[in-house]
């Protein structure tokens, strides 16, 4: 018999033993449950909050849920929730905007000057402002993206100059409504769902937290906005004109804080150079709590009306309270610390 004969029916080796099974994995607990669940719906979190939020106001304050104070929240939340709208297209860039309450005011005196000074028509005296926002957000953009430098320090400076430009134009001096075109007091007019009265600004903030949570969700670009924004350097190997979509960002942003303008007028009846200035810290604040990540990549437009609703309801329920206006806007604050701690947590949580 040949060897080839003996190979074949030579006996298969023995396999090795199953190896023991290792220790079985841990039962997650439930804070990490709970890390989780808020890591995959991410608007889960502030509606939590916006329940607790006006539950616990209705308790502190007989009027809170009376339709005149519901009225007053969402004349209040308009004009924060427009800011808020383009804030959130910059911090889901892993940005951040500073100059937010700035452009909104020297907006608003473009408007307001060009209309009782100029003797522009209303639709003229408005797409001014508008081309004044656009130019804003061109310039912050652009500092960001051909200079490469860091949109905080970028818009730390703008807004400096921004509110050295509406003094200028202003001369600090107040334009009244009645000097004006009734299309620029447009959006401070109000209708009547059942008791409580609704302005158009409020509206007009709905329609546009429509038209860019859809952009953001159904287009090419929106979803550049988020890969930018959630890796830049991998967006960019992978195709992504990453620059042209930042300053599309800046553009779009100062654009938003324009209508915001137009709000804010309505909201006052007035143009005034002195408004304006706890926005910066309301819209992030709004746009934070909304459950958008201030690292960039996460985050949901209709999380930030939420947060804005968070916002408004708070500076409301805290007055109502008879908090004094100090004290509000360190509640204000704590609240932005409590959602960026809030935020790095989640964003540990494991897949």
């Amino acid at each position: 018999m040949s060897d080839s004969d003996t190979s074949a029916v030579r006996p298969p080796a023995a396999s090795p033993p199953p190896a023991p099974p290792g220790p079985a994995a841990p039962a997650p607990s439930p804070a990490q449950r709970l890390q989780r669940l808020l890591h995959a719906h991410a608007i889960l979190g502030p509606a939590t909050v916006l329940v607790i939020a006006v539950a616990a106001f209705s308790l502190v304050a007989d009027n809170f849920l009376l339709p005149g104070n519901i009225s007053l929240i969402l004349q209040q939340t308009a004009v924060v929730g427009t800011l808020a709208v383009g804030q959130t297209l910059i911090i889901l860039t892993a940005g951040i905007d500073l100059s937010v309450g700035a452009v909104m005011v020297l907006c608003s005196m473009v408007m307001a000057r060009a209309s009782a000074e100029a003797g522009l028509p209303g639709p003229v005296a408005l797409l001014a402002g508008f081309a004044c926002g656009t130019a804003c957000g061109l310039l912050n953009g652009a500092l960001v993206t051909r200079l490469n430098l860091p949109p905080f320090i970028v818009t730390l400076g703008a807004m400096n100059i921004y509110f050295a430009l509406n003094l200028w134009i202003s001369r600090s001096e107040t334009v009244r409504g009645t000097d004006m075109s009734p299309l620029l007091l447009w959006t401070g007019e109000v209708f009547r769902i059942g008791q409580t009265s609704v302005t158009y600004g409020s509206v007009l903030m709905l329609v546009l937290v429509a038209a860019v949570a859809y952009t953001l969700k159904m287009t090419a670009w929106g979803r550049h906005v988020y890969a930018t924004g959630d890796d830049a350097e991998a967006a960019r190997l992978s195709g992504i004109r990453t620059k042209r979509v930042l300053l599309s960002v800046y553009i779009l942003a100062g654009l938003i804080y324009a209508v915001g303008a137009w709000v804010l007028i309505g909201r006052v009846g007035s143009a005034s150079p002195q408004a304006g200035l706890t926005e910066n810290l309301d819209s992030i604040t709004a746009v934070v709590l909304g459950g958008t990540s201030l690292f960039g990549g996460r985050g949901l437009v209709a999380g930030t009306l939420i947060g804005a609703l968070i916002v408004g309801i708070c500076r409301n329920g805290l007055s109502l309270a008879g908090v004094e206006v100090l004290w509000q806007n360190f509640a204000v604050g704590v609240l932005v610390i409590m959602a960026v701690s809030l935020d790095q947590w989640i964003r540990r949580a494991k897949a």
